[in-house]
């Protein structure tokens, strides 16, 4: 019986919602935090979608490392593919990640399935903000997610440039009213 290490990179770095013992800061290589993802139900609608985070390949990524006891794995296991594979934009895969005490671990990490519908593609950034701007759904106003994204980013010491040259170019959530 051994230890085993989920990758978030997302709202699962402040949010996990599984039992974990331990807790790393970790880069993912061969990847990077995007919103590259359609959301047609959370954060848009089939008629204005909005974006919401995918892994997609290139460069690198800073997120979080939980080690979850091996006596749990089935367990986490469905309630992350509960919670991340809801439409199949994303893929489970086993990915290397380095953390932050230099050990190298395997991880359950999920990417985007460039295949998808969902696939936005690599958007820059003025798109990216188009397209958030005014986006709504279920779970409320695309830019909250985004700008909330980037407030739980810096609460945890992550920069990511690209991500908050998007939220600079958004309205500030009291001028949203």
């Amino acid at each position: 019986m051994s230890d085993f290490w989920v990758f978030g990179y997302g709202s699962l770095m402040w949010r996990p919602g599984f039992a974990h013992v331990e807790t790393q800061p970790a880069r993912l290589s061969g990847y990077r935090r995007s919103l590259c993802v359609r959301s047609f139900v959370h954060r848009g609608t089939p008629e204005h979608p909005g974006l919401v985070l995918g892994l997609d390949r290139g460069g690198s990524c800073l997120g979080l490392a939980f080690r979850a006891p091996d006596g749990l794995k089935d367990e986490v296991i469905a309630y992350l593919r509960e919670r991340e594979l809801v439409t199949h934009v994303y893929l489970e895969r086993m990915l290397p990640v380095s953390l932050a005490d230099g050990r190298k671990v395997m991880a359950v990490t999920y990417v985007v399935d460039r295949a998808h519908a969902q696939y936005a593609g690599d958007l820059d950034v003025q798109t990216a903000i188009g397209q958030v701007a005014g986006s709504a759904g279920v779970s409320g106003a695309n830019e909250d997610y985004v700008l909330s994204t980037l407030d739980h980013l810096r609460g945890l010491g992550i920069r990511d440039r690209w991500l908050e040259a998007v939220g600079n170019g958004l309205a500030p959530r009291e001028s949203r009213g």
